[in-house]
């Protein structure tokens, strides 16, 4: 029969609890059950990134799939303030990387792939969207959270 110690016993739990048990708590159940899909599209203009809609309205505090792709020759860079941070990212598949500081995912070129996320409380952010070759020149769009449809 196989004994563990203390430590090992509570490092074995902890695999066992697996991506919940990284991710930090849980958050609230959303305000909406709806997962509606949206799809965000990113291409260069001149050199600079041009991210489509310029004005991406999605629902508040709801769980949503964001569909990106991206027809740049370039990798992008998609930032919006707090909304890429792990706590609200659900999961992420595709061409899609998330940068070291968490505020964002970059698209390889060419790429697409989808986030499944938790959007923020009711409010206006900016968004934006920064080409590795054009990075004095981010795109800036805004993202708008809107109380969702019951």
């Amino acid at each position: 029969m196989l004994t563990l110690s203390r430590g090992a016993a509570a490092l074995v739990a902890c695999l066992a609890a697996g991506p919940a048990f990284a991710q930090g708590k849980p958050l609230p159940p959303p305000a909406s059950d709806a997962m509606p899909p949206v799809e965000l599209s990113i291409s260069l203009k001149d050199g600079k990134p041009v991210c489509a809609p310029a004005e991406l309205r999605l629902p508040a505090d709801t769980n949503i799939a964001l569909h990106i792709v991206s027809t740049a020759n370039a990798p992008v860079t998609l930032t919006a303030p707090g909304q890429f941070e792990n706590g609200l990212v659900l999961h992420a598949d595709g061409d899609l990387i998330h940068v070291a500081s968490e505020k964002g995912y970059t698209v390889k070129q060419n790429g697409q792939g989808t986030l499944r996320l938790r959007t923020m409380k009711a409010g206006q952010e900016e968004y934006a969207c920064t080409s590795t070759r054009a990075e004095d020149a981010p795109f800036k769009g805004k993202l708008v959270l809107v109380p969702p449809a019951n």
